[in-house]
């Protein structure tokens, strides 16, 4: 049987101010899946990522992509990652060719490779009469697209989107989901995170609901909405889908 693409055990996290991020976090993510996993802000998602990345060390527990420890095996744990964070990170005087080619260069990709690789990302993304413009011009949702293509230039096979769509208009929403979900049927496995549920609930085969630091629900989609939604019809008011309805059950404070 393959390793996991993702295999999180026991994971804890409580930083130098003596907030604990993370409980005992137990997660499973297969190779291939399109995987959400969803929490309130401040849930401890954000530090999930950042451990499996690297950029935040955990307090204790082991982390694993594709079978390679991230303490034991870090370099090889982290070429099997491709990241798109929440914030813009490039820098905004550059080309977008440049930025997604000079992003190859850190993973030892040849210029005569990763800029022919880099116009293809960016045509795909939609982001081709772009490319040679400076980053400044363009708008929110081709700064996440570009974003995208720079975290696919070492062809990861674990991709990482944390709010990929805030801010996002819909049509480019649709568009980026479009083009993810091709990625995701020829092999990718994707982690989302996000607060349109609506594209969890779509998009995703497996979900984990994270709250106060601890995994709240674990599943198929299908499988935690089954358990946990009421499918009672609305009484009065405003009632949203069936994966809002269930993440408000698990994460509400009373």
């Amino acid at each position: 049987m393959p390793a996991p693409a993702l295999s999180i055990k026991d994971l804890t996290k409580t930083y130098a101010t003596g907030t604990q991020a993370l409980k005992g976090v137990s997660l499973e993510i297969p190779q291939g899946d399109f995987f959400a996993l969803l929490g309130p802000n401040g849930a401890g998602k954000t530090t999930i990522i950042g451990i499996t990345t690297g950029l935040v060390n955990k307090t204790s527990g082991s982390v694993s992509v594709f079978g390679h420890d991230i303490d034991k095996e870090p370099e090889l744990a982290k070429m099997q990652i491709g990241l798109v964070g929440q914030e813009a990170n490039f820098n905004p005087f550059e080309k977008p060719l440049d930025i997604v080619t000079n992003q190859g260069g850190y993973y030892g990709i040849p210029r005569s490779i990763a800029r022919p690789r880099a116009e293809k990302l960016l045509r795909d993304l939609g982001l081709g009469d772009k490319m040679n413009q400076n980053g400044l011009t363009l708008s929110g949702g081709m700064k996440r697209r570009l974003m995208i293509a720079r975290a696919l230039i070492n062809q990861p096979k674990f991709l990482i989107l944390d709010e990929p769509t805030a801010g996002v208009d819909v049509e480019l929403r649709r568009g980026m989901w479009d083009y993810l979900t091709g990625l995701s049927t020829s092999g990718l496995t994707i982690l989302l995170t996000t607060h349109y549920l609506e594209e969890a609930e779509q998009l995703c085969k497996h979900v984990a609901i994270i709250n106060k630091g601890e995994i709240v629900a674990h599943g198929t989609m299908e499988e935690v909405i089954a358990k946990h939604h009421s499918g009672e019809p609305a009484k009065d008011g405003y009632r949203g889908g069936r994966l809002e309805e269930v993440f408000l059950k698990l994460t509400f404070e009373k």
